[in-house]
């Protein structure tokens, strides 16, 4: 699936990292910021010793322009444009450190993420801070995987987003996640 006019495109390597494995395609366009800005939860590879082993993979290739995408890349292709024309959709894609916020309330016990989190949607730091309780702090050492855990142009993010002082006065109170006190 690949469109016969590709002298304006590049061929980028792209991830959807999906925590405990992932999907992999070669696209070709325009620059990275297309290929992120057209599929929701995809990365661009860069690391020269990534890309080199999947040059010999089979993977599939298409174009950034053709009307039918790959099994799993049409459905992340959907997602974004469904996002695309929302109130902040973008907004926060060009950062290279995010600090967010965000509400957990799906187990037991109710608490609020404080995260730092880089520009391929990964967490650096994170603050667990549970209603009535102790806020705890943890970083990738203390992560068994850390898969991207936002994509950056979703509109929602905007609303999520705190500020870096907030987020380091959080980080300085609370505990140590392996700290046993």
């Amino acid at each position: 699936m690949v469109d016969e006019n590709v002298a304006d495109k590049g061929r980028f390597l792209v991830l959807h990292d999906y925590g405990m494995g992932g999907s992999w395609w070669w696209v070709r366009a325009r620059s990275a910021r297309e290929v992120r800005e057209t599929f929701a939860w995809v990365e661009v590879v860069t690391d020269p010793r990534t890309m080199a082993r999947f040059e010999t993979e089979e993977l599939e290739e298409t174009d950034i322009d053709a009307s039918r995408m790959p099994a799993g890349l049409d459905g992340l292709r959907a997602e974004r444009d469904a996002q695309r024309g929302q109130e902040g959709f973008g907004a926060l894609a060009d950062r290279n450190i995010l600090y967010l916020r965000r509400r957990w309330e799906e187990d037991d016990e109710p608490a609020d993420y404080l995260m730092e989190v880089g520009s391929d949607g990964r967490r650096l730091r994170q603050v667990e801070v549970p209603e009535g309780g102790t806020a705890l702090r943890s970083g990738p050492d203390a992560w068994s995987f850390n898969p991207p855990v936002v994509d950056l142009f979703d509109p929602v993010l905007a609303s999520q987003e705190i500020s870096r002082s907030d987020f380091e006065e959080q980080w300085a109170h609370a505990r140590p996640v392996d700290s046993g006190k």
